[in-house]
């Protein structure tokens, strides 16, 4: 099944401990990275887990954009954003995220009735 993007692609944090984004604002490359990290900035993604940890590391040393998100089950998914675009980068996390989500409530204990 193919995964497509609404028109307002948002996420939901539910399964995310902790995301870095780190950056040199002044690389030609790192458009798509912060327009990542505006997406993480609403009140919906926010409103999805309070408690998720969400740093930004700007720095002025030349490196490539990176986004490093570590998830409630201990697993890690980092993304390279010199080379992504913004909509690569929504696709990787939110299909990560609904796996991670579907799992997760696949192991909840079931109520009877």
């Amino acid at each position: 099944m193919a995964y497509v993007l609404p028109k307002k692609a948002g996420v939901l944090l539910s399964q995310v401990k902790s995301i870095v984004v780190r950056f040199c604002p002044f690389q030609a490359n790192v458009e798509s990275t912060r327009n990542f990290l505006a997406c993480l900035h609403t009140k919906k993604a926010y409103a999805s887990n309070t408690n998720c940890d969400l740093k930004t590391e700007v720095k002025h040393d030349g490196s490539e954009p990176v986004i490093n998100v570590q998830f409630v089950d201990g697993d890690r998914l980092i993304m390279k954003g010199a080379n992504l675009t913004v909509r690569d980068m929504l696709k990787a996390f939110n299909s990560r995220c609904a796996a991670k989500e579907l799992k997760a409530q696949e192991a909840a204990p079931k109520k009877s009735p």
